[in-house]
């Protein structure tokens, strides 16, 4: 049984006020105590062992946890990995390989956040979406959490049409401001012993792209990988935990041997298609004692039913 860990970012909100904070998984201080947790009572595992355990139908050790990082915060390589090596254990970076290198590219919803936020209009006026408001608080979450999930609806192209249309009526502009780690920064954490894998080029849903695309995305973010890290492991992770038959056989036939969804759960190595291994989302009510609840078997049938 393989139970998988998804982070995005480690961090205080009150540090990074232009990105989304819904993005942040735990604050610096409770990741140090999680991951005491998990040096002392369960056996952190890398992504080799994984793979061997799948390529060679070994057992993992017992307790087995595998944990993952998506999106390449720049937080990872300041906070979550001095942590991490502190405490000897491994982890995987999912890379979205179009962001390294360019701080212009703001991922859509840090751009929605920060034109929100900033913004000195009380209201707004989408006809998909119908008024937003935006005069306190509570009521801009609200908002932008019905826009997001709006943007989440639509074909790629016009999602990102439709947060750039957003942004405009908001009077955003684009800021070229590094949140996404650089190809240096990457390469040194890989020395350092982070697996990096492919996580995209552009971070799209996959079920809102045709094959085309689909392939494109799968095959340029490996490349990218492989031409600024080297050597890269046959392991992906699907964006939003977007995934369908048709984008899962597009793996397959890319070589990929692992792929990681959003979905709630453990894993029987027995039993479980590789290509839609399920992870445990942290986020920031998991508290340590939380982190040791949900880690236990009964509680991925919880979290599944909770989600559902």
């Amino acid at each position: 049984m393989l139970r998988i860990l998804t982070y995005h970012r480690v961090a205080r909100a009150e540090d990074t006020p232009d990105l989304n904070p819904r993005m942040i998984s735990a604050t610096p201080e409770v990741f140090a105590a999680q991951m005491r947790l998990l040096a002392r009572k369960y056996r952190v595992v890398t992504m080799e062992e994984v793979l061997d355990a799948f390529a060679a139908q070994k057992k993992l050790p017992a307790a087995a946890v595998l944990l993952t990082f998506d999106d390449a915060y720049c937080d990872f390589g300041e906070i979550a990995w001095p942590i991490l090596r502190r405490e000897k254990l491994p982890a995987t970076l999912f890379v979205p390989t179009g962001y390294p290198d360019h701080p212009e590219r703001a991922f859509w919803w840090d751009r929605l956040y920060r034109a929100f936020c900033q913004s000195a209009q009380k209201k707004l006026e989408l006809p998909p979406v119908g008024l937003l408001e935006l005069h306190s608080p509570p009521a801009l979450h609200e908002s932008l959490k019905r826009a997001q999930n709006y943007v989440k609806s639509l074909p790629h192209a016009a999602a990102l049409q439709f947060v750039e249309e957003v942004c405009a009526h908001l009077d955003s502009q684009v800021v070229a401001r590094k949140s996404v780690l650089s190809w240096n920064e990457l390469r040194e954490l890989q020395r350092e012993g982070v697996t990096l894998g492919a996580h995209t080029v552009t971070h799209p849903i996959m079920t809102q792209l045709s094959a085309e695309q689909v392939r494109v995305e799968i095959k340029q973010a490996q490349e990218d990988l492989q031409r600024e890290a080297g050597k890269t492991l046959p392991i992906f992770c699907y964006p939003s935990g977007g995934h369908d038959d048709a984008v899962v056989a597009l793996l397959r036939e890319e070589g990929y041997r692992l792929a990681f969804t959003t979905l709630d759960g453990q894993n029987d190595l027995r039993r479980v298609d590789p290509l839609r291994l399920r992870r445990t989302n942290i986020t920031r009510r998991t508290s340590p004692a939380l982190l040791r609840i949900r880690l236990m078997k009964w509680a991925a049938h919880v979290d599944a039913w909770r989600h559902r």
